[in-house]
């Protein structure tokens, strides 16, 4: 390569790629605690930084699909959950680095790690409160943060992902309810019938449309993730506990069966009943 290929090297730049990004502080912030350090805990404590980086990402991008949905600005919801769930397809992808560490591998400083736990994820935790799934049980573990515990009572408090669909339709025309109703009161009824109306006409409501399929997009690829992370970590201690104290793989299958959006997945079977006629 000769030196006309290279771009000129500049006296004192106002700003460069390692400066912006930081880099230098950046790969500063891992902290083996193995004492020497185990080649594994590197790994484990990069991939679950970059677990928290892209939570921050998506926490960006459910907010930003909220103040769509509350401007009547439905189609940019759309773009914004397919970024969500192709991030959703990266973090799945991770698990297969983490299971190249063998049980032995983690043994040597899994020790070390308690009482900490990825149970205290409070970003985790926002992003469940943010699309639907808000259990106030979880508080407690975030106590002794206060910083987080604030956050996550003001995502207690605000409209989630779905309330704010709710509200759309309801200035749409549709007979809901402008709040997210209680499960299988009269309002839910009529809430499934407009999702059902959505569905049977998705060329009149073809942007309403395309959001119920981007959340179920979402949904799903959540689901899976568990599922994902449940096996990684049988593989990886197998029936023992969680170093924060929870059952481990145990306590992570308890939570396969949550989903953010039921009601996208309840008309499924009322949609499919009117086909099969």
């Amino acid at each position: 390569m000769s030196d006309d290929s290279l771009p000129p090297v500049l006296e004192n730049p106002p700003l460069t790629y390692t400066s912006y990004l930081m880099v230098n502080e950046l790969i500063d912030l891992q902290r083996p605690l193995s004492e020497p350090a185990h080649h594994d805990e590197l790994l484990f404590i990069q991939i679950h930084q970059v677990y928290e980086l892209w939570f921050k990402q998506l926490l960006h991008e459910v907010d930003a699909a909220i103040e769509c949905l509350k401007a009547d600005n439905v189609l940019p919801v759309h773009k914004i959950l397919k970024r969500v769930t192709t991030i959703q397809d990266v973090l799945s992808a991770q698990l297969a680095v983490l299971e190249t560490m063998t049980p032995q591998d983690f043994s040597v400083f899994r020790e070390r790690l308690n009482p900490a736990s990825g149970f205290q994820s409070y970003q985790f935790r926002e992003l469940e409160y943010v699309s639907g799934s808000k259990d106030r049980r979880y508080l407690p573990f975030h106590k002794k943060n206060p910083p987080a515990l604030a956050r996550l009572e003001a995502r207690l408090e605000a409209p989630t992902l779905w309330d704010e669909f709710c509200a759309l339709l309801h200035r749409r025309g549709f007979d809901v309810a402008a709040t997210t109703p209680e499960a299988d009161s009269e309002e839910s009824e009529r809430l499934m019938e407009a999702l059902a109306i959505i569905y049977n006409d998705n060329e009149k409501h073809y942007d309403l449309y395309l959001v119920c399929e981007s959340m179920v997009d979402y949904d799903e690829r959540f689901q899976l993730w568990r599922f994902g992370h449940v096996k990684m970590v049988e593989r990886t201690i197998g029936i023992l506990r969680g170093t924060g104290g929870s059952s481990g793989a145990g306590y992570l299958r308890t939570t396969l069966s949550k989903r953010f959006f039921p009601e996208l997945w309840d008309v499924r079977a009322r949609l499919g009943g009117i086909h099969a006629h």
